[in-house]
């Protein structure tokens, strides 16, 4: 692939500075949104630290997510880049502080061309890198470990499979949509997993204190 302007390469991955500040900034701002919903405020007590649990299980499962996008996108040969939707980061931080979370940090942007079985394929990565996520969160929580651990895993749990399912959605921009439109044994093979993950919270249940 030929590089232009300011891109570069990590590994076999063409990126840019661009892409990597975006990347920061919804990070950045997705953990703070949930922290502030979680806290109520920047100046409540327990914020830095719900701050870094949400970086860690819900800005983590964000960020690799639309990575997902981006390495499938780009094993096609196509460009795919992340950007940020700075006007739904600022409306996710402002919905915060009433305890409400409007999460849309942004998309990778692809350009190029693709069958209907690779944009299927592109789609479904997002959701399956949620899915292999929230096991090793639940694998985790099941580790011998302390109590903070074992609570930021159960989290990370939670907000994969949620994160996950939601973007199964068959319709509209969706992962779902495109899936669906591809193959509907992956699109229901993924989806049932996801069903299963947010079945199995209520049988774990949080044995920690907030």
């Amino acid at each position: 692939m030929h590089l232009q302007g300011n891109q570069f390469r990590i590994g076999k991955l063409t990126t840019s500075k661009k892409e990597l500040n975006d990347m920061l900034k919804a990070w950045i701002a997705i953990s703070a949104a949930f922290a502030i919903a979680i806290t109520g405020s920047f100046n409540s007590p327990g914020f830095y630290l719900k701050f870094i649990s949400a970086a860690f299980t819900v800005g983590l499962g964000f960020l690799l997510h639309e990575i997902g996008h981006k390495i499938m996108a780009q094993k096609y040969g196509c460009f795919a880049e992340f950007r940020s939707f700075d006007n739904m980061l600022v409306l996710a931080l402002l919905m915060s502080f009433f305890g409400f979370i409007f999460a849309a940090p942004g998309a990778v942007m692809i350009a190029g061309k693709v069958t209907r079985r690779k944009n299927g394929m592109i789609s479904a990565a997002g959701p399956a890198v949620n899915l292999v996520l929230s096991l090793i969160f639940l694998g985790i929580f099941f580790m011998p470990a302390p109590d903070f651990v074992k609570l930021g895993a159960y989290y990370g749990f939670i907000v994969n499979a949620w994160l996950a399912l939601f973007n199964m959605i068959p319709f509209w921009l969706f992962d779902g949509r495109k899936i669906w439109e591809w193959s509907r044994p992956v699109y229901f093979s993924i989806t049932a997993i996801a069903v299963i993950f947010m079945v199995l919270q209520g049988f774990i249940g949080l044995p920690y204190p907030k």
